[in-house]
């Protein structure tokens, strides 16, 4: 995590404030006492006592924020279930993991003009990062994945005019890639004729849970990555991303407690997210888990 940012969660945020005040009055109540003991013990007496008090403030500090300063990776091991959960600021793309990516109900992927799918969003890296631009391996692979999901409805080309046609139940999951890193593709949202997604609270646990079960069925235990769904063009506004990870979190660990999913899940939040997610919040939630 950047310095500026590290810093600026430290003293904005009151669990920060906190931490920091802690961290300080304990090193100054060690520093106090070795000063202390020096001047009883061999007689030391100091030329500056000033300039001392100034050093030893600074050090106390410097120390606090230290101790308070969020990392940009947080861990925590649970016993039951018998799981990792990590949160960690990168890139959801670049993880040593099986992926998770939302989509949503109509599995639209085409990226052409930005007016279906916005090609800055997690599916529009999917495609042109991992499938090269190549649009129809991407839906090749999606329509043998949902080949035994049959669809609720299907749109006409008058009322929708661009994307695909075909709706499919939310939560509905669409397992591509390779058995050396799966990418799990569950739509949580709807895709209006008009061409917006759209969420809910409700869509997104109810897909949550359609997620975990489908992982337990096929991941053998790999490492799984997801990022913060619901934050951006699903439009869940019910919820801030703090809020949104955190239940990401809680519907992992009830489902795990049924059965195992993965050895490890990774919540990712985008650097550029960073500052609207409390990590010394998170870190306090994980430790309460």
């Amino acid at each position: 995590m950047r310095l500026a940012q590290g810093l600026r969660l430290v003293v904005r945020t009151s669990r920060g404030r906190i931490l920091l005040a802690t961290q300080f009055f304990i090193a100054f109540g060690i520093v106090s006492a070795a000063v202390q003991f020096v001047g009883q013990v061999f007689g030391a007496r100091f030329a500056n006592p000033a300039g001392v008090t100034a050093i030893s403030l600074a050090a106390c500090l410097a120390w606090g924020l230290l101790r308070a300063f969020p990392r940009g990776r947080i861990s925590r091991d649970l016993v039951h279930p018998d799981v990792t959960i990590t949160i960690r600021v990168g890139d959801l793309l670049n993880q040593d993991a099986d992926l998770v990516i939302g989509f949503t109900d109509t599995f639209d992927t085409d990226i052409g003009d930005n007016a279906v799918i916005n090609r800055g969003s997690l599916q529009g890296q999917l495609l042109g990062r991992m499938y090269d631009g190549d649009l129809a391996r991407l839906d090749e692979e999606l329509e043998q994945a949902m080949a035994a999901v049959v669809p609720i409805s299907v749109e006409t080309r008058a009322d929708k005019p661009k994307g695909k046609l075909k709706r499919y139940p939310l939560g509905t999951v669409a397992t591509i890639g390779s058995p050396f890193r799966r990418i799990y593709c569950v739509a949580y949202s709807r895709m209006g004729n008009d061409l917006t997604a759209r969420s809910s609270i409700d869509d997104l646990w109810l897909s949550l849970g359609h997620l975990w079960a489908a992982i337990a069925r096929k991941g053998q235990l790999n490492r799984v990555a997801v990022p913060i769904m619901g934050a951006e063009l699903a439009r869940v506004h019910a919820l801030d991303r703090e809020n949104l990870l955190k239940m990401t979190i809680l519907s992992f660990v009830a489902q795990s407690r049924t059965c195992p999913i993965c050895r490890e899940l990774v919540v990712v939040i985008r650097r550029a997210d960073v500052e609207k997610v409390d990590l010394l919040e998170m870190k306090a939630f994980l430790a309460a888990l």
